[in-house]
């Protein structure tokens, strides 16, 4: 049927709005042009000719614009590792590189490329950290094995930091967060470490750093502080991946992650409860955060992720307003809040943050597992990267006909595979991830609206 001429108006007119409704994508494959990747020399080296690419992306910070280019900070996590089976009750991880340090690194992006260079290895006054997990018995410790490539258990570190997310210290350094203390950590623009804040131990605990609130050491292991932003008022905001397991007890039901601030000048911290999408999940414990950006003093733009019931992994961006959220810190003292279902939280006067969607990244087309770093260009543009896990997973060779999963065996830490105390000629070993996951993925999104 002809449209008469003022519905074709009509059609164009609606046409144009639902284009402009659109986000605008510019999508980049992150390279090192200076041939930057980590060394790997062991059992399975011939799998990775060309060593172990760099995997930046756990955090992301745009810095400056540089005529047409933007130029934005990033960070490493911990290093090359895969999973592992369990070594009795206690999870392990398998460390490609042992000796890797996380990097801090720049991405430039200008001319359809995006390209990371200037990398700084993370040090203190006693040299390059490591990412090895902490020693057992300190506050704060994941409690995982780490393991080398042939399932030798490796020594723990004490300075060991597993890096998560990035934000400007305002004075020309960075400060970090870290998934095992979790930590929060400030350096300089070289990497060098000059303060770290983690749980404050209590009578009878020891630990690497204190300042911060004590039940944060009931983090998830490997799920401390996933991400990190200043606020405009000076203040940090540190992210807890996902909800906290406190005694053992919570991590399953609790209806919200939390959200930490710290005040670098006065020491003074406060806590709010981010309401994850409890009924989106099997359990609650399976959402997790990607980072998170400062708006203003009381909003921030956070990435909620994780696979849902039907195991179909989601990634949405949100807007948190926190100005009517409650400081869980007063009410931990009686109780602590991830007890509490929804009812129990309002009868206490418990206001968890508020939230709205802003996009959706699945639905424009995002395909890597998890968004890790997200940072804001202007009011209308963000930017989004995922971690590539250094680009190696593990594969179980030689399985048992009734046992194909890593976690029907466990490991003894001496380079073994078992099964029921026995030792098995199963065995684990390191191959390449394919594309698109084993690449580092950059988005520069502009938002149909001002993030106002």
């Amino acid at each position: 049927m002809k449209l008469k001429p003022f519905a074709l108006l009509l059609t164009s007119l609606f046409s144009l709005a639902s284009q402009a409704a659109e986000p605008q994508i510019d999508r980049y494959v992150v390279t090192f042009p200076q041939g930057d990747h980590v060394e790997y020399k062991g059992t399975y080296a011939e799998n990775f000719p060309n060593g172990l690419p760099v995997g930046v992306g756990s955090g992301l910070q745009f810095v400056r614009k540089d005529g047409d280019a933007l130029v934005f900070a990033t960070v490493t996590d911990r290093g090359p590792n895969a999973d592992s089976p369990k070594s009795g009750k206690k999870d392990s991880k398998i460390f490609a590189n042992p000796k890797f340090t996380p990097l801090l690194m720049t991405i430039r992006v200008v001319d359809g490329k995006a390209e990371a260079s200037d990398a700084h290895a993370l040090h203190d006054e006693n040299g390059p950290i490591s990412g090895l997990p902490l020693p057992e018995g300190l506050i704060g410790a994941t409690n995982e094995i780490a393991l080398s490539d042939t399932l030798q258990q490796l020594p723990s570190d004490k300075r060991g930091l597993d890096t998560e997310g990035i934000t400007p210290d305002g004075k020309g350094g960075y400060w970090l967060c870290d998934e095992y203390g979790p930590f929060i950590i400030n350096i300089d623009s070289n990497g060098k470490i000059l303060k770290k804040h983690g749980p404050q131990a209590e009578q009878g605990e020891q630990g690497v750093a204190g300042g911060l609130p004590n039940i944060i050491k009931w983090r998830q292991a490997n799920r401390g502080f996933e991400g990190i932003t200043r606020m405009p008022d000076g203040r940090i905001i540190a992210a807890v991946q996902s909800t906290l397991d406190i005694d053992g007890k919570t991590k399953n039901t609790a209806q919200f992650t939390r959200l930490v601030s710290f005040n670098p000048e006065t020491g003074k911290t406060e806590m709010y409860g981010y309401p994850i999408d409890v009924e989106v999940y099997k359990k609650a414990k399976d959402a997790k955060i990607g980072d998170i950006v400062a708006l203003d003093n009381n909003r921030l733009l956070l990435i909620e992720q994780g696979g849902d019931k039907n195991k179909v992994m989601r990634n949405l961006v949100y807007v948190v307003d926190l100005s009517q959220a409650s400081d869980l810190s007063s009410f931990d003292k009686e109780k602590a809040p991830e007890f509490d279902d929804a009812a129990q939280l309002k009868a206490r006067g418990i206001k968890l943050a508020e939230k709205k969607e802003v996009v959706d990244l699945r639905k424009l087309g995002w395909q890597q597992e998890k968004a890790e770093g997200m940072t804001l260009i202007d009011n209308q543009t963000i930017a989004v990267i995922n971690d590539n896990d250094f680009g190696l997973q593990p594969l179980l060779e030689n399985p048992d006909a009734d046992a194909k999963k890593a976690d029907d065996y466990e490991v003894d830490g001496k380079g073994h595979l078992t099964r029921d105390g026995k030792e098995v000629a199963t065995k684990i070993s390191l191959k390449p991830l394919e594309k698109p996951e084993s690449q580092n993925e950059l988005w520069v999104i502009k938002l149909p609206e001002a993030l106002n």
